[in-house]
C-alpha cells in the first residue's frame, strides 16, 4: 500500500508499478484519497471510507484526464468530512442512479396509455418527438419548473402552435403525475405544475350555408369514393364525429326507433343518436356488402376506411370551400340545428357533448336566432 503525498506533479508523472496490473497511492496528507494507475496507462481518483457500519467503501471521484487534481482533492476532503460525520457518499450516490430517467418513466406512461386510450398515437407521437429528445436523459428529480419553462418557450418559439405546447405540457405532465400515483422515486414533485399553461384561442369552428352544404353534397356526389357523398350527409344530419361514424356498423341502427347507438364515444360512453327522416333516407339507400357489419365501408377491402382525406379535398376543391374541415361539418349541424330554434341542451344531447360548457361556443347562433325572432316581433307590431 504505497502512500506518496499526492500533488499535481506527482499525479502526472505516477503510474503503475512494474509487474503489476495497477497500483492504489494513498494521499498522507487527506485519508483515504486515493490514485489508482492502471497498467494500460489509466488513472482514477477515489475516496475510500468505512461506512457508519464499519465496512470498508470506495467513492469514484472521476478520471485524471476529466477532473483536475486540486478539484478532485476538494471532493474528497468534502467526502471525508461527510464520511466522519458519520454519512455513506457511496449510499447517497447509489440512491441518486435509483432514480430512473424520464425514458424509463415514459416507457411505463405509454404502456399504460395504449391500454385504454383511445388516441395512443398521438400520445406516443408527442412524446417521440418532442420530449424524450429534450428530457430522455434526464433523471426526475433533475426536471424542475424553470427548465420546462424555457423549455416550452422555445418550442413556441420554434413556430409550434400554442395549442401544441399546451398539449406537450399536459403529456409530460402526466408521464409525471402517474409516476407519483405508481410511487417512482423522483416523481413525487410535478415540475410541470408550477408553468403557466399557455393561453390560447383554439376556437376556429366554421359554419356552413345552407348553400354550401348544398355545393359540398353535390362535390361529393361526383367523388370517385363513391361512400364520401353518403358520409357527408350523415355527418350533416347527425353531428357525428367522423370516426364514429366511418366505425359505424348495422347492427347498431335501430331502423323502427330511428336511433343510431355508438358504443364508445369520444367521452367513454355511449350514447343514441336521433335520425331524421333525411338521414334514415341515406341510410335505407346506403350499398349493403355480403358479411359485412360495417355501415360506410371501403367497397375494395369492406372494411372501415383509415382515411377519407383524398375525396374530402378534392369535394371541398369542387365545391368551393377551401380550408373547410370534415370536423366542421359537426359545427354546422349544430349550427343548422340551432338556427332552426332548438335549443342549446337538446343540441348537446344529440351531439354527445360531455357537459353543458362544450355547448357554450354554439350560444352566438342562438343569439341570432333570438335576434331574428324580437325583429319579426318589431316589424309585426310596426305593421299593426
Amino acid at each position: 500500500m504505497p502512500k506518496a503525498h499526492l500533488t499535481a506533479a506527482f499525479v502526472a508523472n505516477a503510474g503503475c508499478e512494474v509487474g503489476r496490473k495497477k497500483t492504489d497511492w494513498y494521499d498522507k496528507t487527506v485519508t483515504g484519497f486515493t490514485l489508482e494507475c492502471r497498467c494500460t496507462g489509466g488513472k482514477t481518483y477515489y475516496l475510500r471510507y468505512p461506512d457508519p457500519a464499519g465496512r470498508q467503501k470506495q467513492f469514484k471521484i472521476g478520471r485524471y484526464e476529466d477532473v483536475t487534481f486540486a478539484a478532485a482533492k476538494k471532493r474528497a476532503v468534502q467526502l471525508r468530512s461527510e464520511a466522519v460525520m458519520g454519512g455513506d457518499p457511496g449510499a447517497k450516490k447509489a440512491e441518486a442512479k435509483a432514480i430512473p430517467l424520464y425514458r424509463e418513466l415514459s416507457a411505463m406512461h405509454l404502456a399504460d396509455a395504449k391500454l385504454h386510450q383511445r388516441s395512443y398515437s398521438t400520445t406516443e407521437m408527442y412524446v417521440r418527438r418532442h420530449i424524450i429528445p429534450k428530457w430522455g436523459k434526464v433523471r426526475l428529480t433533475d426536471i424542475n419548473s424553470r427548465a420546462v419553462a424555457h423549455w416550452l418557450a422555445e418550442k413556441r418559439a420554434e413556430g409550434l402552435a400554442p395549442a401544441t405546447v399546451e398539449k406537450i405540457r399536459v403529456i409530460f405532465g402526466r408521464s409525471l403525475e402517474l409516476g407519483a400515483r405508481w410511487g417512482i422515486p423522483g416523481a413525487e414533485k410535478n415540475p410541470t405544475r408550477g408553468v403557466a399553461r399557455m393561453a390560447f384561442d383554439n376556437a376556429c369552428e366554421r359554419f356552413l350555408t345552407a348553400e354550401e352544404a348544398a355545393r359540398l353534397r353535390e362535390a361529393a356526389a361526383q367523388s370517385h369514393n363513391t361512400q364520401l357523398q353518403h358520409i357527408v350527409g350523415l355527418l350533416l344530419l347527425t353531428g357525428a364525429r367522423v370516426r364514429e361514424l366511418l366505425d359505424a356498423r348495422w347492427e347498431h341502427v335501430d331502423v323502427e326507433k330511428r336511433t343510431w347507438l355508438i358504443p364508445t364515444s369520444k367521452t367513454g360512453k355511449p350514447r343514441r343518436v336521433p335520425l331524421s327522416t333525411a338521414a334514415l333516407a341515406i341510410i335505407e339507400a346506403l350499398p349493403r356488402f355480403k358479411d359485412c357489419p360495417w355501415l360506410v365501408p371501403n367497397p375494395d377491402t369492406l372494411k372501415p376506411f383509415v382515411s377519407i382525406k383524398h375525396g374530402w379535398q378534392r369535394a371541398i376543391r369542387v365545391a368551393k370551400l377551401p380550408g373547410l374541415r370534415i370536423h366542421d361539418l359537426r359545427h354546422s349541424s349544430a349550427s343548422f340545428m340551432i338556427n332552426s330554434g332548438v335549443d342549446l341542451f337538446a343540441v348537446g344531447k344529440v351531439l354527445g357533448h360531455a357537459s353543458y360548457q362544450s355547448t357554450q361556443r354554439y350560444s352566438h347562433l342562438a343569439n341570432d336566432t333570438l335576434l331574428a325572432a324580437v325583429e319579426a316581433g318589431a316589424a309585426k307590431q310596426a305593421a299593426a
